[in-house]
């Protein structure tokens, strides 16, 4: 999967970096099939101490997925940012098919008569 990583009017340092691909490495884990993770680090000018942003788009067939988060630091925004990804993913997982073919499980029952 390749991960791009923007942060615009500040430069992200080597161990930033480091976490943030080590932390989008564990999204493929749930979906190989991801195939481009966009993450985009922000400063908010607000007054509060809270000013640290972290957006992460992640992108696979048929998937687009979309999280926000807003922090102390950069390194708990993307976490929960990867959190909220992950949380997606596993939702995505879980819904049955749309197009209206039911899935057939075999009865390991009627396998043993025969």
């Amino acid at each position: 999967m390749e991960t791009i990583i923007e942060s615009p009017h500040f430069t992200v340092n080597d161990l930033l970096k480091e976490y943030i691909l080590k932390k989008t490495k564990k999204l493929t884990k749930l979906d190989e099939r991801l195939i481009k993770c966009h993450v985009l680090l922000k400063l908010d000018r607000s007054s509060t101490e809270e000013n640290k942003i972290c957006e992460i788009k992640a992108d696979g067939p048929l998937k687009k997925l979309f999280a926000s988060c807003q922090g102390l630091t950069f390194e708990d925004t993307i976490t929960q940012t990867i959190h909220a990804i992950e949380k997606q993913l596993r939702a995505k997982k879980a819904k049955p098919r749309r197009d209206g073919k039911k899935l057939e499980i075999e009865n390991e029952s009627e396998e043993e008569a025969l």
